[in-house]
């Protein structure tokens, strides 16, 4: 009886310290930190995010007037940093997206605001019914960098 605690007992300690292994901070997957993004003018983006999305601003260590840093909740934050050059062309491929409870409503906020907005395809003034059932828009922030909003739970 004392043998077959015993296997048992090493048995499970080797099962044990290899599922912790599997857990340890070397095996943790990343997470996000924060996003940057280059603005050319900071009052401007600033505002734009803040009221747009309704975002938060938190501290910055830097105080320089050149960063707005916004908390994203548990995804993270959003780094504003001043200093791009005006006028550059994005891809709506390289884009940031935000869940909001309904795009319906969100596009009343960015009509009241006079913001242009699009489906994927590009079609103004339309939303995109992704495979998955999700609604979602698409428009650009003050320095041309292209946003998505969608409703994804």
């Amino acid at each position: 009886m004392k043998k077959i605690f015993l296997i048992t007992a090493v048995l499970f300690s080797i099962f044990f310290q290899k599922a912790m292994a599997q857990n340890t901070p070397a095996n943790a997957p990343a997470a996000l930190n924060h996003i940057a993004v280059y603005v050319a003018d900071l009052n401007s983006a600033t505002t734009f995010y803040e009221s747009v999305f309704n975002l938060k601003i938190i501290p910055e260590p830097f105080k320089d007037n050149r960063h707005t840093w916004f908390s994203l909740g548990p995804a993270g934050q959003l780094h504003l940093i001043q200093g791009a050059k005006s006028n550059q062309v994005f891809d709506k491929n390289a884009h940031l997206c935000f869940s909001v409870p309904s795009v319906d409503d969100f596009v009343k906020k960015l009509n009241d605001k006079n913001i242009n907005f699009e489906d994927w395809a590009g079609k103004e003034k339309s939303i995109t019914l992704r495979v998955d059932g999700v609604k979602q828009i698409y428009f650009k922030d003050p320095d041309g960098h292209w946003l998505g909003v969608n409703d994804a739970k």
